[in-house]
């Protein structure tokens, strides 16, 4: 846990600092799951051979579902965190294929396609931390596949600067050429123009609109979870507002937001989320997340046997006795090199 806490401290401040007002009990999954995806997302996006690098992570996908993970630190705690909050292959596996699409630097023609990009990236990541809290509504879990899908969004919004110094394209083709944008003359020598920055404000805005959508979701969660939510909702929006502070131009500059106003948003979040019970909660999910909410109902959670109950108690036990006899194995061979 403390190697997986390492990787979410130097990878995702912002998530780290909303992950400081989460319960242990969900903070330490929290960390094993995104410990598990850093490192799969570098794997990938690190390899000659992305589709090779894939069939790699399946394998770790398979041996961790299984209960015998690789002696990795991440894979170790992401095998228990699955295990015990019966986390559906279906996430992280769709996961592993919005990266892939990241190595191939696929283009999205339209919004549609990009919510399918954005789900699979981080509609996966909001409906797991969903499930480490113990919430099964549909509505809530739609919710929470909005706010990784807004925050995704905004993330595209703050990087295509960066992300076009490396090949990659996220806006929509449509939204480019609606206003003159060539995309291929765009990629060759990146510049801010004020077409450009209509395309940006765009997709900010809808970006908002989900967050505004995931809010009814967040206000629903348990009591002790919803602070630390509802500061990463508020945090990863205000990137948005600095992305606009200076005209939608996220191409010459990267959009931060200032320690202090984290601060304050972080002390804020309890209040804020407090007025968000109000907030409708019943609407459809996204077409690209429904795939992902149904994967994750699909899985028994109510109304287990005795038989289930001591199948899974018994399958996390042998988990321990394998972790603990490959740490005993590996120090007595220590113990015989350093002889």
């Amino acid at each position: 846990m403390a190697a997986c806490r390492a990787l979410l401290r130097g990878g995702s401040r912002t998530f780290f600092a909303a992950s400081l007002l989460l319960p242990a009990r969900v903070r330490d999954p929290a960390c094993a799951i995104y410990a598990f995806c850093r490192l799969a997302d570098d794997a990938i996006d690190l390899d000659a051979d992305p589709a090779a690098a894939l069939a790699r992570l399946h394998d770790r996908l398979d041996r961790a579902y299984a209960g015998r993970p690789h002696a990795i630190a991440a894979d170790r705690a992401f095998a228990e965190a699955v295990a015990h909050h019966a986390i559906p292959r279906a996430l992280p596996e769709a996961l592993l294929d919005g990266f892939l699409w990241d190595a191939e630097m696929r283009r999205y023609p339209d919004l549609a396609t990009l919510h399918g990009y954005a789900a699979r990236v981080a509609g996966t990541v909001g409906l797991m931390m969903a499930l480490l809290m113990g919430s099964h509504d549909p509505h809530v879990l739609a919710r929470a596949c909005d706010l990784g899908v807004a925050m995704q969004l905004t993330n595209i919004a703050r990087d295509v600067g960066e992300d076009a110094l490396a090949g990659r394209l996220y806006l929509p083709l449509d939204w480019l050429a609606a206003v003159g944008v060539d995309p291929d003359a765009f990629l060759a020598a990146p510049r801010f123009t004020p077409a450009l920055g209509t395309v940006i404000a765009a997709l900010l805005a809808e970006a908002d609109r989900l967050y505004r959508r995931a809010e009814a979701g967040i206000a629903r969660l348990p009591a002790s979870c919803r602070a630390g939510i509802g500061a990463a909702r508020l945090i990863y929006a205000e990137i948005g507002r600095e992305v606009e502070r200076h005209g939608g131009n996220s191409v010459d500059r990267r959009a931060v937001v200032p320690t202090r106003r984290k601060l304050a948003l972080l002390a804020a979040s309890a209040a804020r989320t407090a007025s968000w019970s109000t907030a409708r909660l019943d609407d459809e999910p996204l077409p690209a997340t429904r795939f992902l909410v149904e994967a994750a109902l699909a899985v028994p959670r109510h109304g287990r046997s005795r038989n289930d109950l001591d199948s899974r108690i018994a399958w996390l036990v042998g988990l321990y006795d394998r972790l603990e006899r490959r740490d005993r194995t590996g120090r007595l061979a220590m113990a015989r090199v350093v002889r």
